[in-house]
C-alpha cells in the first residue's frame, strides 16, 4: 500500500484512507437508485429491464473511473453519473423519442452515442494535455474562488434539496423552502400535511448529525464525518420506528441480492444505436455533444480544483499535481459510462467529505469504488441510508469550504465580481460549470474594460466566448 499510494509522503494512513472512502461512499450511495430513477422516469421509461441495466451500468462505471482515480492519478475523489447531466440526458432522451418515433429504449441507446463520443473527445483532449491547458487558463482569483462556492453549493443541497419528503399534499417538500421557509411551523405543518412529522424527523436528524460531527471534529476524533452519519442514520431509523410507525428495514425483506446481468446485457452493455443517433439530425446531435462537453468539462473542472485547494493539494499558483491522469481518468469513467449503459460520469463533488475525513490518496478512491462495485449485490442495503444523514455531512463540509474566501483579495474587483457571481450562480443553477462561466465571462469583461485587456489569456477569452455562446445559443 506504502509504495502504491504513497501514503506517508502524504501524511496518511491505511486506516484513515478506509474511513475517508467509506464516509465519500456514504455520501454519494443516494445515486446508484437516483441515477436509474431519473434515467428511466422511476422505471416507467423502458420497464424494469433498462432500469436494472442503468442500475448495474452506474455501479460498474462509477467503480472503473474510481480505479482510473486510485492507481493513474493517486487521487482521492469519487466519480459516478452526475447529477444534473443525468437529468439533462433523460429529456435528450424523452426529446429523441419524439423526433425519431423509437421506443424509449432504442432513444436510449441511441443517446449512449453522444455520450461515447463526448467520452472519447475528452479522453483524447486529457492525453494532449488540453483540458490541463485550460485549467491552467482560468484566473488565479477565479480559481480561488470555485471551493467556496462549491461549499454553497453543498449546503444548498444538504439544506434545500436533500432531504425531501412526500405525503397526501403532494412534494416533494424541502426543509429550507417549506419546514423553515414557513412563516410558523403550524403553517408547515398545514402545507406538508402527514408528512410535517417526518420533515421534522429529517431536520431534527440532520441537526445533530451536523453538531455530532462538529464536536467530534474539535476533539480531533478521527472519521468524524463518517461517526457523525451513523449517528443520524440511528436517530432516523429509531424515529421512522417509533414516530412514524414505519420499518425502515421493511425493504431488505423482499429486496433481491442477485445482479440482473442478463437485464443489463439485454438493454445496456454495448448497446450503441448508432442509426437512432444519425436520425436526429447532424446539427443537434454536434449541439448536444458540445453541450455535454461544456458542462461536464467545467464541472470537472470545478470539482477538482475546488476540492483539492480545500485539502491543501496545489501548490502555490493552485494548480493540482497530476492533474492530467485526474483529467484522464473522469474521460475513462465517462466511456465506461456509455459502455456499460449510463450518461456522463464525472467527478463527484461529494469527494469532498471524505478529502475532509482525511483522504488524501488514491487508496480513498479505491476503497469507495470496491463499495460502488459490492453495491450490485447490496443494493438494497446502500438505499437505506437516509438522507438526512447524508445532509449533515453535505452541510458540515460546505461550511469548511466556505473558508476558502480568506484566500480572495476582496479589495480587487477583478476577483471580488467574479467571486460573488460564482457564490450565488453555483447553488441556484446547481452547476458547477455554469458558475464557472459567469465568473470567467465578468473577470474578462472587467479587465476589458478597465484598460487590462493584455492580462487576459487567449485561452481565456476563448473559453469565455464559448460560454456565452453556450447560455445564449445551444440547449
Amino acid at each position: 500500500m506504502e509504495n502504491l499510494f504513497k501514503l506517508k509522503e502524504n501524511g496518511t494512513t491505511v486506516r484513515t484512507e478506509i474511513v475517508a472512502g467509506l464516509t465519500t461512499f456514504m455520501t454519494m450511495a443516494y445515486i446508484i437508485a437516483l441515477n436509474p430513477n431519473l434515467l428511466t422516469g422511476f422505471g416507467t421509461n423502458g420497464g424494469t429491464k433498462l432500469w436494472n441495466g442503468v442500475f448495474l451500468a452506474t455501479c460498474i462505471a462509477s467503480a472503473i473511473g474510481m480505479f482510473a482515480m486510485a492507481f493513474l492519478a493517486n487521487k482521492p475523489f469519487a466519480l459516478a453519473p452526475g447529477m444534473g447531466l443525468n437529468s439533462f440526458f433523460a429529456v435528450v432522451i424523452g426529446n429523441i423519442v419524439s423526433i425519431t418515433g423509437l421506443s424509449y429504449t432504442a432513444s436510449f441507446q441511441a443517446g449512449l452515442c453522444i455520450i461515447l463520443i463526448e467520452g472519447i473527445v475528452f479522453l483524447i483532449l486529457s492525453v494532449l494535455n488540453i483540458r490541463e491547458k485550460i485549467v491552467q487558463a482560468i484566473p488565479l482569483g477565479v480559481r480561488l474562488g470555485i471551493a467556496p462556492a462549491i461549499g454553497l453549493m453543498l449546503m444548498n443541497i444538504g439544506l434545500g434539496s436533500n432531504a425531501g419528503v412526500y405525503s397526501e399534499e403532494g412534494g416533494p417538500f424541502y426543509v429550507m423552502k417549506d419546514f423553515f421557509g414557513a412563516l410558523t411551523p403550524g403553517l408547515a405543518k398545514d402545507t406538508m400535511g402527514s408528512g410535517y412529522s417526518a420533515m421534522v424527523l429529517a431536520v431534527v436528524t440532520m441537526l445533530i448529525g451536523l453538531f455530532v460531527i462538529i464536536i467530534l471534529d474539535s476533539k480531533k476524533v478521527k472519521g468524524s464525518v463518517l461517526l457523525g452519519m451513523l449517528v443520524s442514520c440511528v436517530i432516523y431509523w429509531a424515529g421512522e420506528a417509533i414516530f412514524l410507525d414505519t420499518n425502515p428495514f421493511a425493504s431488505l425483506k423482499t429486496a433481491s441480492f442477485i445482479p440482473p446481468f442478463k437485464d443489463m446485457v439485454d438493454t445496456t452493455l454495448f448497446k450503441f444505436n448508432f442509426k437512432g443517433f444519425i436520425e436526429i439530425g447532424w446539427f443537434t446531435a454536434v449541439t448536444l455533444v458540445i453541450t455535454f462537453c461544456i458542462i461536464d468539462m467545467f464541472d470537472t473542472i470545478g470539482t477538482l480544483v475546488g476540492t483539492a485547494s480545500r485539502a491543501g493539494m496545489v501548490d502555490e499558483n493552485g494548480e493540482m499535481p497530476n492533474m492530467k491522469q485526474a483529467l484522464i481518468s473522469d474521460a475513462i469513467g465517462t466511456v465506461a459510462g456509455s459502455v456499460t449503459g449510463t450518461s456522463t460520469v464525472t467527478t463527484f463533488v461529494e469527494s469532498a467529505s471524505g478529502v475532509e475525513a482525511g483522504g488524501r490518496t488514491g487508496l480513498t478512491a479505491l476503497v469507495t469504488g470496491v463499495l460502488f462495485l459490492a453495491c450490485m449485490f447490496i443494493a438494497p442495503i446502500a438505499a437505506i441510508i437516509p438522507a438526512p444523514a447524508t445532509s449533515a455531512a453535505l452541510i458540515y463540509v460546505g461550511i469548511l469550504m466556505i473558508s476558502g474566501l480568506k484566500k480572495i483579495d476582496f479589495d480587487d474587483m477583478c476577483q471580488t465580481v467574479p467571486v460573488a457571481l460564482m457564490l450565488i450562480a453555483m447553488p441556484i443553477s446547481g452547476s458547477i460549470g455554469h458558475g464557472i462561466g459567469l465568473g470567467l465571462i465578468s473577470y474578462t469583461v472587467i479587465k476589458v474594460f478597465t484598460g487590462k485587456a493584455k492580462d487576459v489569456s487567449i485561452l481565456t477569452y476563448v473559453i469565455s466566448a464559448i460560454f456565452l455562446v453556450k447560455f445564449f445559443f445551444v440547449v
